[in-house]
């Protein structure tokens, strides 16, 4: 597995295991309220999970198998690009809710992760040819 797999899988565990503590939380507060103020959590918990723990392991998986030709993976530029952006937008979408940020931070952090999936495209193309061509 090459190294850039192994990052984006271990960053989609930590989130995983982030994402999960927040729903413990949330749920045992549902249960039996002892802090209100962690609702504020949720937009994280869900962040976390759906684009941080789903997404990341799906580039991560998808830079591993697509094939390589002449044993190559390509230009890796936009390939680690994709692993910052990715990364800097769960971030920054995840904790601007429950911080309090004002303005556009959570856009700032779509933002980013729309450029992920971009970078992930832009290397991802060259991969993707006919069967048998």
């Amino acid at each position: 597995m090459p190294p850039l797999s192994r990052w984006f899988i271990r960053a989609a565990l930590l989130y995983l295991a982030v994402g999960f503590t927040f729903g413990a939380l949330l749920l045992g507060n549902k249960g039996i309220p002892f802090a209100p103020w962690l609702w504020r959590l949720l937009p994280s918990h869900i962040e976390f999970l759906v684009v941080g723990w789903t997404v990341q392991l799906i580039f991560g998986v998808g830079f591993w198998i697509l094939p390589r030709f002449r044993g190559e993976r390509g230009w890796m530029a936009p390939a680690w690009a994709t692993f910052w952006l990715l990364n800097a937008g769960v971030l920054l979408a995840a904790l601007a809710p429950p911080l309090g940020a004002q303005g556009g931070w959570v856009l700032v952090g779509r933002l980013a992760e729309a450029g992920a999936a971009a970078c992930f495209a832009v290397h991802a193309w060259p991969r993707i040819k006919a069967a048998g061509a």
